[in-house]
């Protein structure tokens, strides 16, 4: 599973809280009425958009990059790059959630393009000494053999299985966030679906086991 994030407090804490006697309707609002008071300097607007967003683009990144302080990272400065954002955004035009997974993308894929001189290591989950056996092993392993053969697909396969399959994006969100056509993310899933199967054949028994 994709990691918690441990900053995500103190992101949704920024800002005053709300005066005694007022409603805070901000979890009514829209995105687009959130980024608007954002703009106006409005803190708990900025606190509701980082409760819905910040947390699912640090899976998202986490899924990308197998690194939970990158993932973080990424997603901090995503959030960073929407405030900033606020002041020039059009209503009606792209959807926040949208906007905010390609600014993800696109910071993920530098980080992907600067560790090219370095031989990609796939994140091993620490064993609980406590649970041990066989059973913990075998655990560890296929979850090692998942990853290895997702992380092994070409970037633009892996991007839109992370959006689709782990994020619940829609094809039609998908192909807006990576900036192709509908059609062109039903060949990616098909082409990952292809390679993941023949890569994890051997795996088929146990993991049907498992999941």
């Amino acid at each position: 599973m994709a990691p918690t994030v441990a900053s995500a407090a103190l992101w949704m804490d920024l800002g005053e809280q709300t005066p005694d006697g007022c409603v805070d309707d901000s979890a009514d609002q829209s995105d687009d009425v959130l980024v608007e008071r954002i703009a106006d300097g409005d803190q708990r607007a900025w606190r509701e958009i980082t409760r819905r967003h910040l947390s699912a683009i640090v899976g998202y990144a986490w899924h990308m990059l197998r690194d939970r302080a990158e993932a973080e990272d990424v997603a901090q400065e995503t959030m960073v790059r929407l405030m900033r954002k606020a002041e020039t955004w059009e209503p009606g035009g792209a959807k926040i959630r949208t906007w905010l997974y390609r600014v993800a993308i696109n910071q993920c894929i530098d980080r992907q393009r600067a560790r090219r001189t370095t031989s990609l290591e796939v994140l091993a989950e620490q064993t609980d000494p406590q649970t041990g056996g066989a059973r913990v092993a075998r655990d560890h392993a296929l979850r090692r053999a998942v990853r290895g053969a997702v992380d092994a697909l070409p970037e633009r396969q892996k991007q839109a299985l992370a959006l689709v399959h782990y994020q619940g994006f829609s094809q039609q969100e998908a192909a807006t966030a990576l900036d192709i056509s509908v059609e062109a993310v039903e060949s990616l899933l098909a082409r990952a679906r292809r390679t993941l199967k023949t890569q994890l054949k051997d795996l088929a028994n146990d993991l049907l086991e498992e999941w």
